[in-house]
């Protein structure tokens, strides 16, 4: 498995997550929103499966990709914990200082 955070350091992937926040989505229309082939498009949907921040089912002749919301709800979990203890450890200071 690739490391989610390698695979989200790309601007063209992370739109992509953006764009299957609200739908499943066959490569072709992926890619009518973005400037690259398909092969490159191809490229990053291969890096974000094996990051397992997208799920790929297949439907007769079509792949559907869709967000995996499990790897992608764990992430924003990592940056609600981090600014919550920075808030926290702010609000002690503060607090402790007066």
């Amino acid at each position: 498995m690739g490391s989610p955070w390698k695979a989200l350091s790309d601007d063209s992937r992370r739109g992509i997550l953006l764009l299957l926040k609200d739908k499943d989505m066959i490569p072709t229309e992926i890619a009518e929103h973005f400037n690259f082939t398909l092969p490159a498009l191809s490229s990053h949907l291969r890096i974000l499966k094996d990051a397992d921040l997208v799920s790929e089912i297949k439907r007769g002749q079509n792949r559907f990709y869709s967000l995996n919301r499990k790897t992608t709800s764990e992430i924003v979990r990592f940056f609600d914990d981090m600014y919550d203890y920075n808030l926290n450890s702010l609000k002690e200071y503060v607090e402790n200082k007066g």
